[in-house]
């Protein structure tokens, strides 16, 4: 089981308010926050932390479980709100079964998932 993610980002206001929304769709919660690092953790305990870095984290794919598939709807539509750009509009995916996903760039350019899989929800 993984414990927890964490994200190198070039601009720490920009990704946190991208963060902060997308992950709260999911009920993710801010743990801890301090100069250029903050940390949410969803209901299951598993946590992102988001951090300012001169080495920024690149080609990273996230992908993160929603409860169905509005979630995945509203994951999307905020992330793109906040700034992220379109990487895969919401919908299925027929090569993968009963899923329904979407994509979203993050500010670094990191591709962030967010899918709904009936078969494991």
């Amino acid at each position: 089981m993984i414990d927890h993610v964490s994200i190198r980002v070039s601009d720490f206001e920009k990704s946190k308010k991208f963060y902060g929304a997308i992950l709260g769709v999911l009920g993710y919660k801010v743990i801890r926050e301090d100069e250029g690092r903050i940390g949410y953790r969803d209901p299951g305990n598993i946590s992102v932390w988001i951090r300012k870095d001169d080495f920024v984290s690149m080609g990273v794919h996230v992908a993160f479980r929603a409860p169905d598939q509005a979630a995945v709807d509203r994951f999307y539509a905020t992330g793109l709100e906040m700034g992220g750009k379109d990487n895969g509009k919401p919908g299925a995916r027929p090569h993968r079964g009963e899923q329904y996903v979407a994509f979203v760039l993050d500010p670094d350019g990191n591709n962030i998932e967010i899918t709904h899989n009936p078969d494991i929800n």
